[in-house]
C-alpha cells in the first residue's frame, strides 16, 4: 500500500458532529470523516452522488482508505456566540411572531466551541498508487480539474493557511482506538451517512501519551468503510 503524510493548520478550527442544544461542541482533533473528505479534495474526486434531493448524498463507491489523525500542537479552545435560527413547526412559538414586527422570532443564542491554533498530522494508507500523485498535483494547482469549494478546517468560515505534504511521518500525538479510559480519550467520526444519521460510524479514540513518529496500528481506520 501506498502511504503519505500531510501537514494542516488553521488560525480557527471546529469540526462538530451531530449534536442539538445551546452549546455545540469540537472534536479536539480533525476526524477520520474530515480528514478523508479533505484528501479527496485536495485530489479533485468528488465524493457527492448525484441526486436531485435536498440532502447531498455519498457515493457508495467512493473511494475508500486508511487515515490517521494525530495532533501536533495542543490547539486551544474557545467559543463564541451565534444565533440559531430554527423553523417552528405547526404553531409552535408562534405567540412571539407579534413582538417582532415581522423580523425572525424563532431565534436562540448558541455557543459554538472553536480550536484556536489548529496544528494536525494525517497520515493516509491507500491501495491507489496515484492518489499522492493527484494530491501533490492538487496542492500546486496542476490538476486543471474542478473540485467542490475550497478545502476548510471544518466549518466553512475557516480556512488553512498551511496545507503540505511531509516525506515521513512527524513526530505527534497519534489518536488511536482504545476500549480503556485514558486522558483525551474521545469520540470521533469515520462515515458519515446524510440519509440515515443513525448508520454514522463512529470510534472511540485517544492521543497517546508522548509526541512519536512511530505510528500505533490502532491510529490506522478505514474510511468511510474498509475497502
Amino acid at each position: 500500500m501506498a502511504t503519505f503524510w500531510l501537514r494542516v493548520s488553521a488560525p480557527f478550527a471546529a469540526f462538530r458532529w451531530m449534536q442539538a442544544g445551546v452549546w455545540r461542541a469540537t472534536s479536539p482533533v480533525i476526524p477520520p470523516s474530515a480528514a478523508w473528505g479533505l484528501v479527496l479534495n485536495l485530489a479533485s474526486i468528488d465524493s457527492r452522488l448525484t441526486s436531485e434531493g435536498a440532502t447531498t448524498l455519498v457515493r457508495p463507491d467512493a473511494p475508500a482508505f486508511e487515515i490517521a489523525v494525530a495532533a501536533l500542537a495542543e490547539p486551544e479552545r474557545g467559543s463564541l456566540y451565534q444565533q440559531l435560527h430554527s423553523y417552528p413547526v405547526g404553531n409552535s412559538s408562534q405567540a412571539l411572531a407579534e413582538g417582532t414586527h415581522g423580523a425572525k422570532y424563532h431565534v436562540v443564542p448558541v455557543r459554538r466551541e472553536l480550536l484556536t491554533g489548529f496544528d494536525a498530522a494525517i497520515g493516509v494508507r491507500t491501495h491507489d498508487g496515484a492518489l499522492l500523485e493527484r494530491v501533490r498535483r492538487g496542492l500546486k494547482g496542476e490538476l486543471g480539474e474542478p473540485r467542490y469549494g475550497l478545502p476548510f478546517a471544518g466549518d466553512n468560515s475557516f480556512l488553512f493557511d498551511r496545507i503540505e505534504l511531509l516525506e515521513q511521518a512527524p513526530e505527534a500525538r497519534w489518536y488511536s482506538r482504545t476500549t480503556k479510559a485514558r486522558r483525551g480519550t474521545c469520540r470521533l467520526t469515520i462515515g458519515i451517512d446524510r440519509a440515515d444519521a443513525s448508520r454514522t460510524t463512529t470510534g472511540v479514540f485517544a492521543p497517546v501519551e508522548t509526541k512519536t513518529s512511530d505510528v500505533p496500528a490502532e491510529a490506522w481506520t478505514w474510511v468511510p468503510k474498509e475497502g
